[in-house]
């Protein structure tokens, strides 16, 4: 008797960023059965959650929560059950185990032994790798290569679509976690403007020698000078109230590396 072969699963990452949300767009029509999945901490911004519940209306289909979605697991596997494990010992560029345990592998189970086509938004434009697999069950596609599409075609996809750009965009250049490490000064006291409670929650965190960034507390860094680099980004995006011209501007204030995509595409 011949073994019957697996159904193959389409899974798109939902990240809460504008190119996984216009890849989920762009490819709505064309790839049946799509499932939608996102690494949900348990601290992101509001706006996040506000652009995804925005971005299932469209494509009328759930993104999956996970892991709390996941059987087994439960609403209380989230940041604050890791920070509890490490002994408040903060995720940071080079201990990046906030990716690791509620990115990674809560996607990786969610795909499970099937055979699986991951869909990741990386743009034309782009020169990096995103998040793959090395599960020999994934095979992992670019769609936005292949069909040319880079950022500006990204941005008319989401506004044609009537989903726009997550709010976070006036302040922030990328989504994740409120408290983000990645996050550059401005950034910080963006929170801090915005989001008041939550910037006193991250300083919360903040405990003997565990800090957000390596100039020192949150507190501190807000209130340290602004350098001429962030001078110079504040008065360029002062000279356009257009998103698409902000989000064009790089705020090189702190760079370690990358940020991590399946936090952030």
């Amino acid at each position: 008797m011949l073994k019957q072969q697996k159904k193959t699963r389409h899974i798109l990452g939902i990240s809460g960023g504008k190119d996984s949300a216009a890849l989920a767009v762009h490819l709505r029509d064309r790839i049946p059965n799509m499932e939608y999945v996102f690494c949900d901490t348990g601290k992101e911004l509001k706006e996040t959650y506000e652009f995804i519940d925005k971005l299932e209306a469209f494509l009328n289909a759930h993104v999956v929560r996970v892991p709390k979605e996941l059987p087994g697991f439960s609403d209380d596997h989230d940041f604050d059950h890791f920070i509890e494990l490490y002994n408040g010992f903060l995720p940071s560029p080079l201990n990046r185990w906030c990716t690791k345990n509620l990115k990674l592998l809560p996607f990786e189970h969610f795909i499970g032994d099937d055979n699986v086509i991951n869909y990741v938004g990386i743009r034309a434009d782009e020169q990096r790798v995103g998040y793959i697999s090395t599960k020999g069950n994934v095979k992992t596609v670019f769609p936005f290569r292949d069909d040319n599409i880079d950022k500006e075609g990204v941005l008319r996809i989401l506004d044609n679509a009537g989903i726009g750009l997550p709010s976070y965009y006036e302040w922030r250049s990328r989504s994740g976690c409120f408290f983000c490490f990645y996050q550059s000064k401005k950034e910080w006291r963006g929170l801090k403007e915005r989001h008041p409670d939550l910037f006193e929650e991250a300083k919360k965190y903040e405990k003997d020698d565990f800090t957000w960034r390596e100039d020192g507390t949150l507190e501190e860094v807000i209130n340290s000078p602004i350098n001429s680099e962030e001078i110079k980004v504040s008065q360029s995006q002062n000279s356009s109230p257009l998103l698409v011209d902000i989000l064009n501007e790089t705020d090189d204030e702190i760079v370690y590396e990358k940020p991590c995509l399946i936090c952030h595409l």
